[in-house]
């Protein structure tokens, strides 16, 4: 068994800083592509995963989430009711207002858009060494550390 030699590179928090946003730009696209065959944009997507995660949103606050305008929510969340994914029951305490929640069809949707992520980074990480995924698998907890910081 050959042992394999590590150099460490200092490498500046800047530089490191623009190269880990350059890879997870890179790979967050590339697996995003990775999506079975559908005609729900990304915009479409990203506001269904923004309900499942919240549980319940008004479409003003839907709007604030994702950073768009509200008439720009409004068709987004049209196209979503169309197809049945998204569905609207009245606000409990202010009458003008609608509460969106994805429904059991969207939450399906999402299931199977996040299905098919999974399936194609598990191909890419099983064609590795193990110790290139144990590096993976601590780069994953040490990204998720700076994240909730």
């Amino acid at each position: 068994m050959t042992e394999r030699t590590v150099t460490t590179k200092r490498v500046p928090p800047t530089q490191l800083a623009q190269q880990l946003r350059d890879a997870l730009t890179r790979l967050n696209r590339r697996v995003r592509q990775a999506r079975p065959v559908g005609d729900l944009t990304v915009t479409q997507l990203s506001a269904l995963t923004s309900l499942r995660l919240a549980g319940a949103l008004t479409p003003r606050e839907l709007a604030e989430v994702e950073r768009v305008q509200p008439p720009t929510m409004t068709k987004i969340v049209a196209k979503l009711e169309e197809r049945g994914l998204v569905g609207r029951t009245p606000h409990p305490t202010d009458g003008r207002q609608v509460i969106l929640e994805p429904t059991d069809g969207g939450r399906a949707v999402l299931d199977q858009f996040e299905r098919a992520r999974d399936e194609w980074l598990a191909a890419r990480l099983a064609d590795l060494d193990e110790s290139d995924r144990d590096t993976l698998r601590r780069a994953a907890e040490i990204l998720q550390r700076i994240a909730r910081a």
